[in-house]
């Protein structure tokens, strides 16, 4: 039996380039970081903020 006869064609992904909002880095942002329901803001490796537990 084969999977392919029901199967549709995959959509193509969409490649997002985030960067790290430090001011005057050029490093790549890997590590996103948002306050509720906010838009991320996103920090490399050296400058992600601390995260903050609500529930400390």
């Amino acid at each position: 039996m084969s999977d392919e006869a029901g199967s549709s064609a995959r959509k193509e992904s969409v490649h997002y380039e985030h960067w790290c909002e430090h001011p005057g880095c050029k490093k790549w942002g890997s590590f996103g970081f948002a306050e509720s329901k906010a838009e991320p803001r996103w920090f490399c490796m050296g400058h992600r903020p601390e995260w903050k537990l609500k529930h400390a």
